[in-house]
């Protein structure tokens, strides 16, 4: 397991080896399966049919699924906190590794902010008089103080509970998974008795362009399954299950969300849909012809909500104190909190984004989406290419999950995975049928202008490899020291997870 950044010779405590197998696959669905399918499924069956809409998330959860794969293999050889930093650091480098790192955080950002945002407007329905205070218009969207406040308590709750410790997070996060799947139970219950199929006509919608128009959407709606590989140091069950896990946890997310494409269209017709503001609820109540089970989904939205704000602050957190314990950010982001052990400094600067985010108002709710979903794929596609080059590297590197088995049918799951991720790029660029507006763009630009900042002082010529994160750390503090004239201390040598047959089985 990696040392935490050390203080002279003296390693600062180390992260908690704490999460158990239903903890573990609790927060990669629960990352998953957020507020979206509440608030957005209207838009997708209008968009493109509720068979156009369920049959692009199960391709894109295939597309996903391939992608986990890559995920399994290389997280099960290299279980430690970072998920892609590690991969990237060792297959190709470490400017590589901090593009890689950033676009996945800037992902799960754009998600935590998103959550903040929706968990008022859900609020909202609940209690429609909640709206106090105006303070101002932005893009159309009124924001006043008593809707920001409950975004902001709901950002300072979860950041709480992350802070005192992730074994605490994994136990809320299957409590309110559970409660999750207990409403998704009662809704597809309404589907089979109070269903109808003529309310899903038409089955299809707008051809190709609608498809694609659901598409667009996919990465941002599977993102979480990554979470598992970010927490992996801390997961207290064997490595190839950790990797098992990445698989079965997009899986589950794909059938979740075909059955509230399915039995919210069952429920709603394409007028009623149209008129809706949060279609699955009022699909829910329309089922059961009681506006009470419609805020009893509401509930189960709320549940989605605190599932992914959690799994994803938590992810982010890790990837943020893996790069600066790599020396790539700041080490302010590596400082572990005294008791709980958990990475505070970062867990505090994403909960303070996700603070901020309510009072931007829920016009912010469509641009987060879109802007997020661009730097996700990235990430997704650099692992696919670490993936492949490892494989053709590093033959005999262990692997305790090994996908493919021995010949190249792995190496082709990874070719594929790439092609499906550049595939999925293209799909946002301008002229395209799916492209992403002006808005999501510059939120997007604004995040990358940010990381070339830090990009630019990572060292050129890194060999990427076991020992590259040693030898990032040396340049680092070789720079350092010409500087300010001081020499530096040695540094301390991080053995890689499974570097030997020997190591591998002691674990």
């Amino acid at each position: 397991m990696t040392s935490s950044p050390t203080q002279g010779n003296t390693p600062t405590p180390q992260l908690k080896k704490v999460l158990g197998r239903w903890d573990t696959l609790a927060i990669g669905v629960g990352a998953m399966i957020g507020f979206g399918w509440v608030v957005l499924t209207g838009g997708w069956i209008t968009t493109a049919g509720p068979m156009g809409a369920a049959l692009a998330m199960v391709v894109g959860g295939g597309i996903m699924a391939v992608v986990g794969l890559t995920y399994a293999e290389l997280v099960a050889a290299m279980p430690r906190a970072g998920g892609e930093h590690n991969y990237l650091l060792r297959a190709m480098g470490a400017r590589w590794s901090f593009a890689g790192s950033w676009a996945i955080v800037g992902g799960y950002i754009t998600i935590v902010a998103f959550e903040a945002v929706a968990l008022p407007k859900t609020a909202l329905y609940l209690f429609p008089e909640m709206n106090k205070v105006h303070l101002w218009d932005i893009a159309g969207s009124e924001v006043y103080l008593t809707w920001a406040l409950v975004g902001v308590l709901g950002g300072v709750v979860i950041t709480a509970i992350n802070i005192r410790g992730i074994k605490t997070a994994g136990v809320v996060q299957t409590f309110v998974v559970l409660f999750l799947f207990a409403i998704g139970a009662v809704l597809l219950f309404g589907s089979f008795t109070g269903g109808s199929t003529q309310n899903m006509e038409p089955f299809f919608s707008n051809g190709v362009a609608g498809f694609f128009g659901v598409m667009i959407i996919v990465p941002f709606m599977f993102v979480g399954f990554d979470v598992i590989p970010q927490s992996a140091e801390e997961c207290d069950i064997e490595p190839r299950r950790i990797g098992k896990y990445v698989v079965i946890a997009v899986l589950i997310a794909t059938a979740w969300y075909v059955m509230v494409i399915l039995a919210t269209s069952s429920g709603l017709g394409p007028v009623a849909l149209g008129g809706s503001e949060l279609a699955t609820a009022d699909a829910m109540g329309a089922l059961f012809g009681s506006e009470m089970m419609a805020k009893v989904l509401i509930c189960g939205g709320i549940a989605g909500i605190l599932t992914s704000w959690n799994s994803l602050l938590m992810g982010a957190s890790r990837l943020l104190y893996a790069m600066a314990a790599s020396g790539m950010l700041p080490g302010w982001f590596a400082k572990l909190h005294p008791k709980y052990r958990t990475p505070v400094n970062a867990l505090l600067f994403i909960g303070g984004l996700s603070v901020l985010a309510p009072f931007f108002g829920s016009a912010m709710l469509g641009w987060l989406v879109d802007s997020g979903s661009p730097s996700i794929v990235i990430a997704y596609l650099l692992v696919g290419v670490a993936f492949v080059i490892l494989r053709k590297r590093e033959p005999m590197m262990i692997r305790p999950l090994r996908i493919g088995g021995k010949g190249n049918f792995g190496k082709a799951i990874g070719v594929t995975s790439v092609l499906f991720c550049a595939g999925l790029i293209s799909l946002y660029l301008p002229g395209m049928p799916a492209a992403i507006g002006i808005q999501p763009w510059l939120l997007f630009g604004a995040w990358w202008a940010l990381g070339f900042i830090f990009l630019v002082r990572v060292p050129r010529g890194i060999v990427p490899g076991v020992n590259a994160e040693d030898e990032l750390l040396a340049r680092l503090a070789m720079r350092k020291a010409a500087k300010t004239g001081a020499m530096p201390a040695p540094a301390l040598h991080q053995t890689p997870v499974f570097e030997s047959a020997k190591e591998s089985e002691r674990t």
